[in-house]
């Protein structure tokens, strides 16, 4: 039976808090917040967003008898009764944004910010493990990093937290900014600065300038963690002490970093790390495969340092962190007899790309071990948001596949065409413009053994791929000692 969930929000702390008006059925407590009607729980709290597709209000008579106790809104649906549970503010992303405001002030917790091109999830939910084990731990689950998931976050974080852990993206300059004066951290990370979203800026440096809008809601006193091996460095650090930020940690393996890798032994399922968080040594296992893993342990040991956390609990804790869905998590699929019996390595990065995290993904693949004349196989989408040098980044990644020993590359999408034609003719599988029409030809050329890497931009839709190989035999998580626990 699953445990009661504590009430998150009165009736008469939610009115005051967004600056509302109750109205029908009174004296409802909320133990969550949802702002889709899909996935609303009983005990909810509805938030009636209004997008340029969509208007939640449209859903509050559906979210009411799935068994949300209220919505919050700012106009009345035709044909919902009298007595409907309603919080009524001027306009509801306000509302929801104030709500997340009072939630912020009445929580005592540490609150952690999380930015960068790459890595901002995995290193979210890091955090959250590490520090999970020592106090009450706050993280939204997925990417809730936009202008309706940060202030949704903050919502919904409990009274109790010790530790708020808070994702901040953005693929415009000036977004940033507002969403971290909502959080306003303490402490900040920027995983780091690579050609992402490139579509929509003029040069990295002013991909950076606009990570660097994550210095705006904080106090002088707050921390900045940033990456001591990238080329922004600088740049990155010189925003922070204009903001007034006088504390800035550099990690990665830059002589000059504070939390600095000494040694790593990088394994197909996890990696050992040796390295010093700001003067302590430290050795300890993640339970997630690569390099890039790694690297931004480093940034979660020195945010858990500045935390006031302890350092070495958080180390040893890196053992249970392991990829979430769709950003390199691994299943065994289990092949029946007409396929061959066996079973095949499936890394699911179906989730976002990027050049820099495509590379990253390659690495691990090429960590991997196929087994029984098994191959590595890449399946790549679209990168999308790249700009005018987009053709040449995909075709760019060529030498990767080629170092990471892959043998077989389908490609999907428009944009990916730049890569097919550069790479080998032998490594050439397929290619097709949609990931539905790269399903049959992947299906038909696995065998026991393979490993298969899934990975391409939200929009190019990669994840149909993944449940297609998975549905292709009984499938489940890599055995836990596989990685490395």
């Amino acid at each position: 039976m699953t445990a009661a969930r504590p009430v998150l929000w009165t009736a008469a702390d939610a009115a005051s808090a967004a600056r509302g008006q109750l109205q029908g059925a009174p004296g409802w407590a909320a133990t969550g917040i949802s702002i889709d009607s899909r996935t609303v729980e009983p005990g909810d709290l509805f938030v009636a967003l209004k997008g340029p597709s969509f208007d939640g209000h449209d859903y509050i008579g559906k979210s009411l008898a799935a068994g949300a106790v209220a919505a919050l809104a700012h106009r009345r649906p035709e044909g919902l009764g009298a007595d409907a549970p309603l919080l009524m503010v001027e306009e509801t992303l306000a509302g929801l944004e104030r709500m997340g405001q009072a939630s912020r002030a009445r929580c005592k917790a540490r609150r952690i910010g999380i930015t960068g091109s790459v890595g901002k999830t995995g290193t979210k939910e890091a955090l959250k493990t590490v520090l999970s084990g020592q106090a009450p731990t706050f993280a939204a689950a997925g990417s809730f990093n936009n202008q309706w998931g940060v202030p949704l976050t903050l919502a919904r974080m409990p009274r109790d937290t010790v530790y708020g852990v808070f994702e901040l993206g953005m693929n415009h300059a000036g977004e940033l900014g507002p969403l971290s004066r909502q959080v306003r951290p303490e402490i900040t990370i920027i995983t780091t600065i690579e050609a992402a979203h490139m579509e929509f800026f003029a040069s990295i440096e002013a991909v950076a300038d606009a990570k660097a809008e994550i210095f705006e809601g904080m106090d002088a006193d707050g921390i900045a963690i940033l990456n001591r091996d990238n080329a922004q460095f600088e740049r990155l650090a010189g925003h922070a002490r204009r903001h007034g930020l006088r504390q800035i940690i550099g990690f990665g393996s830059h002589p000059e970093a504070t939390s600095r890798l000494l040694d790593c032994s990088l394994q197909a399922t996890c990696s050992a790390v040796n390295a010093v968080i700001e003067g302590e040594r430290l050795d300890y296992c993640i339970g997630a495969p690569g390099q890039h893993w790694v690297m931004n342990s480093l940034a979660v040991l020195a945010a858990v340092k500045a935390a006031g956390a302890d350092l070495h609990q958080a180390a040893s804790a890196f053992a249970k962190v392991l990829p979430p869905k769709g950003r390199g998590q691994r299943s065994q699929v289990m092949l029946p007899a007409q396929r061959g019996g066996g079973s095949i390595e499936l890394i699911d990065e179906s989730y976002n790309a990027s050049p820099a995290a495509v590379r990253a993904a390659l690495r691990v693949l090429a960590q991997a071990k196929p087994r029984n004349g098994g191959r590595r196989i890449a399946v790549l989408g679209d990168m999308r948001e790249l700009g005018p040098e987009s053709p040449a980044l995909h075709a760019g990644l060529a030498p990767d596949l080629i170092a990471a020993g892959v043998e077989l590359a389908f490609t999907v999408g428009p944009l990916m065409t730049n890569l097919d034609a550069a790479l080998p003719a032998a490594m050439r599988a397929a290619h097709a413009e949609t990931s539905a029409e790269i399903i049959a030809p992947v299906l038909a050329m696995l065998k026991p053994g393979d490993v298969v890497l899934v990975k391409g931009s939200l929009g190019t839709r990669m994840a149909p791929i993944v449940e297609a190989i998975k549905a292709m035999g009984a499938s489940a998580p890599m055995p836990r000692a596989a990685n490395g626990n």
